[in-house]
C-alpha cells in the first residue's frame, strides 16, 4: 500500500509539475513579449506621427489662407480708395475750367447786362456738357405717373384735368447717373 501511495504521490507531483509548466507556457503565450509590443506599437506610432504631420500641414495651410485673405482684403480696400480718388480727381479736373470762367466773369466790371447774361449761359452750357460727360441725366417728371423711386412728393393738389397720381409740377429737378438716382425730383402730385 505504501507503494501505491508513493506511486500516487509521484503521479500527483508529476501532474502538478506538468500543470505548472503548462501555466508558465500559457502565461508566456498570453503575455506579450517586449518585442511583440514594440512591433504592434510601431504601426500605431507611425500612424499617429503621420496624422500629426498632416494636422500641422493643414494648420499651416489655413494660416497661409487667412493671411492671403487678409492681404487681399487690404489690397482691394486700398484699390477702391485709389479708384475713388482718381474718379474724384477727374471730375474736379473737368469742373475747374467752369470755376475759372466764373472767376473771370465776377472780376469784370458789369457795364453790359446782355454780355454778362451771355457769359453765364456759356458757363451753364459748359457745366451741362461736363455733367453729361459723366453720365448725369435729368429725371423727367412733369405729366408722368408718380414713382417713389424717382420722385419725392412734397405737395398734393386737386386737379380735375390730371388723373390721381400724376405729377402736375416739378419744384426741383431730379438727377440720375448710370441708372442710380442722385437726387429724386421734388414734385407736386394730383390727387384728392
Amino acid at each position: 500500500m505504501v507503494g501505491e501511495v508513493n506511486g500516487l504521490q509521484e503521479k500527483e507531483e508529476m501532474t502538478a509539475e506538468t500543470a505548472e509548466e503548462q501555466l508558465v507556457e500559457n502565461a508566456a503565450e498570453t503575455t506579450p513579449s517586449p518585442e511583440t509590443e514594440t512591433a504592434e506599437a510601431a504601426p500605431v506610432e507611425d500612424k499617429a506621427a503621420a496624422l500629426e504631420a498632416e494636422l500641422k500641414e493643414k494648420s499651416d495651410r489655413i494660416l497661409r489662407l487667412q493671411a492671403d485673405f487678409e492681404n487681399f482684403r487690404r489690397r482691394t480696400a486700398k484699390e477702391k480708395e485709389e479708384l475713388a480718388a482718381v474718379i474724384t480727381q477727374n471730375i474736379l479736373g473737368d469742373l475747374l475750367p467752369l470755376l475759372d470762367n466764373f472767376e473771370r466773369a465776377m472780376a469784370v466790371e458789369q457795364t453790359d447786362g446782355e454780355a454778362f447774361q451771355k457769359g453765364v449761359e456759356m458757363i451753364f452750357t459748359q457745366l451741362r456738357e461736363v455733367l453729361d460727360k459723366h453720365g448725369l441725366q435729368s429725371i423727367e417728371a412733369e405729366g408722368q405717373t408718380f414713382d417713389p423711386n424717382f420722385h419725392q412728393a412734397v405737395m398734393r393738389v386737386e386737379d380735375s384735368d390730371a388723373p390721381d397720381g400724376t405729377i402736375t409740377q416739378v419744384l426741383q429737378k431730379g438727377y440720375q447717373a448710370k441708372g442710380r438716382v442722385i437726387r429724386p425730383a421734388m414734385v407736386q402730385v394730383a390727387g384728392s
